[in-house]
């Protein structure tokens, strides 16, 4: 790997704003655009976002300063760092476990993510061969899929899932484009697709929101997210989908950020890096709220249309916007960099293990996982079709009727990333050694006492309380 490298001979970011533009593109995700509208909607809209941007502050933020921390400080591993950092504060090595579940967790997370990205891939098509049409019609700027009806559209998507070649040939599409990034290294690969995408990403997300404002419901919308219903708020539901969403948007509990953090530099004040990687993240999904709900309110579409929002309520609503062919393919282009700015960080988590446990090339670390992650996505890919009638773990509840897809999806996010995060929280909360943790921060006075109560008290009970309520639902009624 090309660049400079740290006292412990692993590669680095080569700059500050390098390392935010991965992390940054790391956190935004298909959660951003696809989650967070679908959260929104479902949960009334300003209440669930007030508590989204709460969450974010007390419990997110100071979770995402631990991992980086961790990380920075090992300048190893995800597991190799949480083991050196445990062993200095003299405490057990099995604290390392937060980063061997997050491994496993995040490694899981991928084999489904790259399906849902290959759904992304493949609107990208549609919309593109629209815009072709379009323009040979002389009519470049008319709504999306003019010649379709408006059943026709929300078809699409199920049309996709009859066809399982398809299905699995995008999803390999999306693997390998994924493997080939990490393949080619910290600076050569990661840095370098960040430093492209991320800034491409944020023009055609500010785009999309000026078309939305402009010929969408802006002031609906506007109202919809903002003004809070604090009846609402009250309700543990909304309050329980707005931790989840803030845990899960950062990309916590996974390791995603010590494996980012360990190619942080140590002049780089992590504390002020990661409010601007939060204040980023939580800005994108707010912002992608403003360019989607205004679209889906100008048309009169239901804005608890929940995941098929982002392509099936979309799509349709395209249809009959002035220039809808040109934004259709904008917003799927603008999905499509965010999934693959996540998926490589997911990738690397485990790259990073095997290059550093056992000598491989990294080249041959990522292709080895990507075969993986490609076979174990099959079941993923499957689930709408050949394997729809399979259910993988009837016996646990709440997962009676999850296929394999839904199956992966639930254990990973309501079990495995929540187990991480808290046992991350406990252990520079009250294990790791204080003074190597406080040195690591950045912080002082205050903002480090603030710091110090939110990791050891308020994120380890909220952590609980998403662990519990996503094993055990039935609790909220």
């Amino acid at each position: 790997m090309a660049g400079p490298t740290s006292t412990a001979g692993r590669a680095q970011w080569s700059s500050k704003a390098a390392f935010i533009l991965a992390a940054t593109g790391s956190a935004v995700g298909l959660g951003n655009l696809w989650r967070f509208p679908t959260e929104a909607g479902n949960n009334g809209g300003g209440a669930f976002v007030m508590l989204y941007v709460l969450c974010v502050v007390l419990i997110a933020l100071p979770l995402l300063l631990a991992e980086s921390l961790i990380g920075r400080h090992g300048q190893k591993s995800t597991i190799g760092s949480a083991v050196q950092l445990a062993r200095q504060s003299r405490a057990s090595p099995a604290w390392s476990l937060m980063a061997v579940i997050g491994l496993i967790a995040n490694t899981a997370i991928l084999t489904f993510y790259c399906v849902v990205a290959g759904w992304v891939v493949y609107f990208i098509g549609v919309s593109g061969a629209d815009l072709v049409g379009a323009a040979s019609a002389g009519e470049p700027l008319r709504g999306a899929f003019a010649e379709r009806s408006t059943d026709q559209i929300r078809e699409i998507m199920p049309t996709l899932f009859a066809d399982p070649a398809l299905l699995v040939g995008l999803q390999l599409a999306f693997v390998a484009t994924t493997v080939w990034i990490v393949a080619r290294g910290v600076k050569g690969g990661i840095e370098k697709a960040a430093t492209w995408l991320m800034p491409a990403f944020f023009l055609l997300l500010i785009g999309i929101t000026v078309y939305a404002a402009l010929t969408g419901d802006f002031a609906a919308a506007a109202t919809f997210l903002f003004t809070p219903d604090f009846e609402r708020a009250l309700n543990p539901a909304v309050l329980s989908s707005a931790l989840g969403q803030a845990f899960f948007s950062l990309s916590l509990g996974g390791g995603a950020m010590i494996a980012y953090g360990a190619y942080a530099s140590r002049d780089t004040n992590l504390g002020q890096t990661s409010g601007v990687i939060a204040f980023a993240d939580t800005g994108v999904a707010i912002i992608a709220g403003l360019a989607i709900f205004p679209i889906v309110f100008s048309v009169g579409l239901s804005p608890d249309a929940g995941p098929t929002l982002m392509f099936q309520t979309l799509p349709a609503a395209f249809h009959v916007m002035p220039g809808g062919a040109l934004v259709g393919l904008a917003f799927f282009v603008l999905a499509f960099f965010a999934a693959l700015t996540s998926s490589v960080s997911l990738l690397e988590i485990s790259v990073g293990w095997i290059t550093e446990k056992f000598g491989a090339s990294r080249v041959m670390a990522s292709v080895g996982v990507g075969v993986l992650v490609f076979l174990v996505g099959l079941l993923s890919a499957l689930s709408f079709n050949l394997l729809a009638d399979q259910r993988p773990i009837p016996f646990v509840p709440g997962f009676e009727n999850a296929n394999w897809f839904d199956a992966i999806d639930g254990v990973t996010g309501r079990l495995l990333l929540p187990l991480s995060g808290l046992i991350t929280a406990v252990f520079i909360g009250w294990v790791a050694d204080r003074k190597l943790v406080d040195a690591e921060t950045g912080l002082s006075g205050a903002g480090l006492a603030a710091w110090r109560f939110l990791i050891a008290w308020l994120c380890p009970l909220a952590v609980t309380a998403i662990l519990v309520l996503g094993l055990f639902p039935q609790i909220l009624g």
